[in-house]
């Protein structure tokens, strides 16, 4: 079965989510059965794929773009690092372009809608999704997909376990560049309830129906909601 793949290929239960009976027999639906290691290679596969390839064909003239206007326009590094949470809980460096002026509260505070941290240039990356691109290197160095559930920030994912049961769960697979959630509209700040349990939900039916032409689908929509754009984008 798959979850027992997944138990023998990381180990216990506990080292990675809440729940220590997640892995039981009767719970084994919580993850798709098409969570294979052949899916799984696939999976992979068609995330090097796209890295790659976006990096070769746009990446290497379109980052320096950025980079340039980032410093034009504000003082500061040009690639923003901040620490988050991948699968099985561990930890790693999520990479973004800078979009705010250097400030203290950007561990522990998201940005809101008219945020005066943000930039002028940040305020079009923002919108465009552009200052999530740097996340391509994430995807090349294996600690995120091109399609998962979206990496919080440290200090909001506790927040959120504490109130919704099982929150930590979506920590299941690799966190995403996109995912069924951001597809769906649900992006921006997540300070209502509501949004974040909906979020939370969209996650775990992509967990649990999960297959490569989901992921596939997924991009698609991302793409045209990115083409369209979103309110919920700043």
């Amino acid at each position: 079965m798959t979850t027992n793949y997944l138990l023998q290929k990381f180990g216990p239960s506990e080292l990675y989510v809440e729940s220590n009976a997640l892995f039981n027999e009767q719970n084994e639906s919580i993850v798709s059965e098409d969570m294979n290691w052949i899916n799984l290679t696939f999976k992979r596969f068609l995330d090097l794929f796209c890295a790659i390839g976006f990096m070769l064909v746009i990446g290497w003239w379109l980052f320096p773009i950025i980079a340039i206007l980032i410093k034009l326009d504000s003082k500061g590094p040009v690639f923003f690092k901040q620490e988050r949470e991948g699968i099985y809980n561990s930890r790693f460096n999520c990479y973004k372009f800078r979009s705010m002026v250097v400030n203290d509260e950007a561990n522990v505070k998201m940005a809101t809608k008219n945020d005066p941290r943000i930039t002028r240039v940040g305020k079009i990356l923002r919108k465009t999704s552009l200052d999530e691109l740097p996340q391509i290197l994430n995807v090349i160095y294996g600690n995120m997909s091109i399609v998962g559930p979206r990496p919080h920030i440290l200090v909001q994912n506790d927040a959120h376990s504490q109130e919704i049961d099982g929150f930590k769960n979506r920590h299941l697979v690799k966190p995403g560049i996109t995912g069924l959630a951001q597809a769906r509209g649900y992006r921006g700040e997540t300070n209502a309830s509501n949004s974040i349990y909906f979020r939370y939900k969209l996650d775990m039916y992509y967990i649990k129906t999960w297959n490569p032409r989901l992921d596939l689908k997924i991009i698609w929509m991302t793409a045209k909601s990115i083409i369209t754009g979103h309110e919920n984008a700043f």
